[in-house]
């Protein structure tokens, strides 16, 4: 390539990553779209092919960074720059009163006998139900973020974090600093929650107990991609920049004040919080306390109270910190809603893996603003922690203020002579004995042939992200269970139209559609049927994985049960995983339904067109890192050394210990030594784990 070809390469990929990124800022941050998204998607084409054919234009702040590269193999410790210190709280206005006056007197500003309590500018911000993180941006660029931990260090997640839009990836500003810490909240709007919870239910899956709960989870994920599916939110609330800054840049002006920080993170491009307040004094944090009580109902995302922070910088530097909390800010949080209710039964659900989860049901009450009368109890654990008799008078809220849960039980009002509740012995759907392994919380109905466990089964089978059949909705299923119509996910392949005509609230050409909607799914690819089999483990990356290295379920059933090693062997698959498949694969029932699936039409494997476009892919990754030569030094975020060193090979690629000249790149990690100023010296191109990552991706 030609040096005015990669310059020219290299600036159209600057454009578009500054037109891309504007675009992400004007829609995640601001809520009003500037580009329409055929355009957005043209441009993103465009930049991916460029990065592709020119792996050395990746850059950190490339939209195509906010979801790539494979699942992690776990999260690095890291050192926080500056702590994340927890913050006091105070639950009434006389708790606030108390914190005011003892920043008065260590700020030594208390009034004289008979004076008026002097008034500190505060800033009101809502306290959001959600996972603090710690971003750090160096030269403008996020460079890694990382979760509270113990206030000292944390999980570095950057990769996940890449994949929330309102985190920008490179700061909206000509003149940044040479590095910049930022605070903020991590979380799940409501409307996103009720729809991944939704999700998860027609997949039979456990439902999530709350936002915050989901959020936390979700950061943890190992697999970015399932991050980016869940779609959270982020809201930047505290600024640190290097001491000494600015020196010069028409956008350098150090912010004096909270409220000017607020406005300056807003300028550099996060979204801050729409509703906080700059308030005047301790009346009206009092009166914004208040307020937000009952506004809190009308917001997308749980707030649990208000934080209140002393607007100056330099009166929060002379009031300083306890051992664990900044004198100048305090949480005022509300209190729970609860509300007590009488039990009138015990009944349990069973999903579609069989887990058997117990459920209250109580006499309606009034919670945050709807009627609730039923709330999940987890597990048998849970049952035995909270003594649950018949008839107890139980106490209930809303977690988050989305999902019932019981808080407790006020066991003086117990009937006397009531009788402790637990799980049954036997599935209340088929009457099977139940089971409970050793070292789970789980209680399961281990019986295929459970109404209830084929009723998940169906509908996982049927879903978005498996067979992705419409018009067989939950209770179609259930009517066709129910009836004996369909004992298997084969069955829904032999019913007709005039059957499905004669069921309730179906017509004619809504059967009609359904049958060739079904027929239409035998051609779905072989990743989406082996996803739509729910094997416990196997999610949707993990079964186009496994799809991908074994393109046919006799492959994959050899594998597993003869030589589980091979599966282990696929990036990203654990032992966990290969136990499941070899259970699954050596159940005689899942072996029938496989030939039944077969003589039904399904191939049960890769087309011939996927086998190409694979071979295609990997002759050319091939290709591409052959001959190449690379040295790895320092410590990768989540790659081990050996695993570089397969990932790289496989790819066609060397790995060697010595840069020279004819090396083609070195991958550079945590406290890299000489290798990495030789390189440097020698001009050889320099990559971290997710430049790796990408260029293995490319290929």
């Amino acid at each position: 390539m030609s040096s005015s070809t990669a310059a020219s390469a290299a600036s159209r990929a600057t454009e578009l990553r500054r037109l891309l990124n504007h675009a992400a800022h004007a829609y995640y941050v601001l809520d009003a779209p500037e580009m329409e998204d055929p355009v957005y998607d043209r441009l993103y084409r465009e930049l991916l092919e460029l990065e592709q054919a020119h792996p050395e234009l990746i850059a950190p702040d490339s939209p195509t960074q906010r979801v790539g590269g494979a699942p992690a193999q776990g999260f690095q410790s890291v050192r926080h720059r500056i702590g994340l210190l927890s913050l006091d709280n105070a639950f009434n206005t006389e708790d606030l009163e108390a914190w005011y006056a003892r920043l008065l007197k260590v700020l030594d500003r208390e009034p004289a006998e008979g004076r008026p309590i002097p008034a500190l500018p505060m800033v009101g911000e809502l306290k959001i139900d959600g996972n603090a993180l710690a971003l750090s941006y160096e030269h403008g660029v996020l460079v890694r973020a990382a979760t509270r931990g113990d206030g000292e260090q944390g999980e570095e997640i950057t990769a996940n974090v890449r994949t929330i839009g309102s985190v920008p990836l490179r700061l909206q500003l000509e003149h940044p600093p040479e590095w910049m810490e930022v605070r903020g909240e991590a979380f799940i709007p409501d409307g996103t929650f009720a729809a991944i919870n939704a999700e998860r239910e027609a997949r039979g899956e456990a439902l999530f107990a709350n936002p915050r709960n989901a959020c936390a989870g979700t950061l943890r994920q190992l697999d970015p991609k399932v991050v980016a599916a869940r779609r959270l939110d982020f809201f930047a609330y505290t600024l640190h920049l290097p001491p000494g800054w600015p020196t010069s840049g028409a956008d350098a002006q150090l912010p004096t004040s909270q409220w000017e920080s607020l406005q300056w993170l807003q300028a550099a491009g996060f979204k801050v919080n729409p509703n906080a307040e700059l308030l005047p004094d301790l009346a009206a944090v009092e009166a914004f306390f208040e307020r937000w009580d009952s506004g809190r109902r009308q917001l997308d995302y749980a707030t649990d109270g208000v934080v209140v922070k002393l607007n100056d910088l330099q009166l929060q530097d002379a009031a300083g910190f306890t051992q664990k909390a900044p004198r100048w800010a305090i949480a005022l949080k509300y209190p729970a809603e609860e509300a007590p209710s009488k039990l009138l039964r015990l009944a349990c659900q069973v999903g579609r893996t069989g887990v058997v989860t117990p459920v209250a049901e109580f006499e309606p009450v009034p919670l945050a603003g709807t009627s609730v009368s039923r709330a999940t109890l987890h597990n048998a654990d849970r049952l035995v922690e909270l003594d649950l008799h018949a008839g107890d008078t139980i106490v209930v809220r809303k977690a988050g203020e989305i999902i019932p849960e019981v808080v407790r039980v006020l066991a003086e009002l117990r009937p006397a002579g009531a009788r402790r509740l637990e799980l049954p012995h036997t599935c209340p759907e088929c009457s099977s004995e139940l089971v409970r392994e050793e070292g789970e919380a789980a209680t399961r109905c281990v019986n295929s042939s459970c109404p209830a466990i084929l009723r998940g089964a169906l509908r996982h089978w049927v879903s978005k992200g498996a067979l992705d059949v419409d018009g067989l909705g939950s209770k179609l299923i259930e009517q066709l269970v129910d009836r004996g119509l369909v004992g298997s996910i084969a069955d829904l392949y032999r019913l007709d139209g005039a059957l499905l005509a004669s069921l309730e609230r179906m017509g004619q050409k809504s059967a009609d559609n359904l049958v060739a909607a079904l027929e239409a799914s035998k051609a779905q690819p072989w990743h989406r049927q082996l996803y739509g089999l729910g094997i416990h483990h196997v999610g949707e990356v993990n079964a186009k994985a496994l799809a991908k290295a074994f393109p046919s379920a006799a492959e994959l059933a050899t594998a597993a049960t003869e030589t589980p090693e091979l599966i282990t062997a696929v990036y990203g698959i654990g032992g966990e995983i290969a136990q499941s498949l070899q259970q699954w694969f050596a159940t005689p029932a899942n072996q029938a339904l496989l030939g039944e699936l077969e003589r039904l039409g399904f191939s049960l494997a890769s087309s011939e067109e996927e086998l190409a476009v694979a071979a295609e892919r990997a002759s050319g990754a091939s290709s591409a890192l052959n001959g190449q030569t690379f040295v790895l030094t320092g410590t990768l975020p989540s790659l081990s050394r050996s695993e570089a060193k397969a990932l790289i090979e496989a790819a066609g690629g060397k790995v060697s210990g010595s840069v020279s000249k004819k090396t083609s790149y070195v991958v550079a990690g945590e406290e890299a030594g000489s290798k990495l100023s030789k390189a440097e010296s020698l001009g050889v191109t320099v990559l971290d784990e997710a430049g790796l990552k990408a260029l293995l991706t490319a290929a």
